[in-house]
């Protein structure tokens, strides 16, 4: 049975974290910019997650209507030259948005993570190792190489996913790496060595808490980058033909954009607000997380 004084701290450590998550949304939602990518996300979290009830047919479908019907009443955004409905289209194309953005984010953050907090954890030939490896990485045109392994490898929407999970960890690792550098020197992570604790212990437990600010800032703005890339691997012809994304209906669209511009421009606003969006709320996690750095940019 847990004693009173264990209660006690369980609540005051509960207390303490319900204060620090209310003063991070005030100083969120100061943001107006934030504000507004955030209800943006909101709404295509919602668009993602209802886009079978909230679509009328099967996007992959054809003749579903008249071919390359305008915008109205009966077709919102209108029809493409199968006759299939563009705003199935863009409400399945959220799904796979989400989908590449999430899954490889979560992939190139996880590796370079690991990477980053034992290169800044154990200096010398370890860390000079693991950084010209990473700076090899982040000087490789991103694009032009997913491009390439896409094209060798197929372009299921796995392969896309792990093609770009495998460029986009760099960044991660780099911030990382540079967070352990000023953090592993606190007078907590030496406290930390004196009582014995196991190196792992001391990365995963005492430092790596302290340097997520970062990690999360940039992993919400790479979602934004994972989604242009695979836009632009499927405008390039080189996406999943088993799914419906944007970019491939803008590739679809390709030769009747001149006297049938929604096919294009609606899915192009789709991967344009969504990429903006995931950057307003980037730029509010930045400043909410990171007060002193937002004063000292004002002054």
């Amino acid at each position: 049975m847990l004693e009173g004084s264990t209660f006690s701290e369980i609540h005051e450590t509960l207390l303490r974290h319900a204060v620090n998550s209310k003063e991070l949304w005030h100083r969120y939602v100061r943001s107006k910019p934030a504000v507004v990518g955030l209800f943006l996300l909101v709404g295509f979290v919602f668009v993602a997650i209802f886009a079978g009830s909230i679509s009328g047919f099967d996007p992959l479908r054809t003749g579903v209507g008249p071919i390359l019907q305008p915008p109205g009443r009966d077709y919102w955004f209108g029809t493409d030259d199968s006759g299939r409905d563009v705003f199935s289209g863009v409400m399945y194309g959220t799904r796979v948005a989400f989908l590449v953005g999430l899954a490889a984010v979560l992939g190139s953050t996880i590796i370079g993570v690991i990477i980053g907090s034992i290169a800044g954890f154990a200096g010398g030939r370890v860390d000079d190792l693991l950084m010209r490896f990473t700076e090899t990485v982040m000087i490789i045109p991103t694009f032009v190489l997913a491009l390439l392994l896409v094209a060798i490898f197929g372009s299921s929407i796995w392969n896309i996913v792990v093609v770009i999970t495998v460029l986009s960890w760099s960044w991660a690792a780099r911030l990382v790496r540079a967070e352990f550098l000023t953090l592993k020197g606190r007078e907590y992570v030496e406290a930390s060595k004196a009582v014995g604790s196991s190196n792992w212990f001391i990365i995963f437990r005492e430092i790596l808490p302290n340097a997520m600010t970062s990690v999360i800032v940039n992993a919400s703005l790479q979602i934004a980058n994972a989604v242009l890339i695979e836009a632009g691997l499927s405008f390039l012809g080189l996406g999943d033909a088993n799914v419906v994304s944007w970019g491939k209906m803008m590739y679809d669209a390709r030769e009747v954009i001149r006297f049938a511009p929604w096919t294009s421009l609606i899915p192009g606003a789709a991967i344009f607000i969504m990429v903006l969006s995931f950057n307003l709320v980037g730029d509010g996690l930045n400043d909410a997380l990171n007060p002193r750095l937002k004063e000292t940019r004002a002054k």
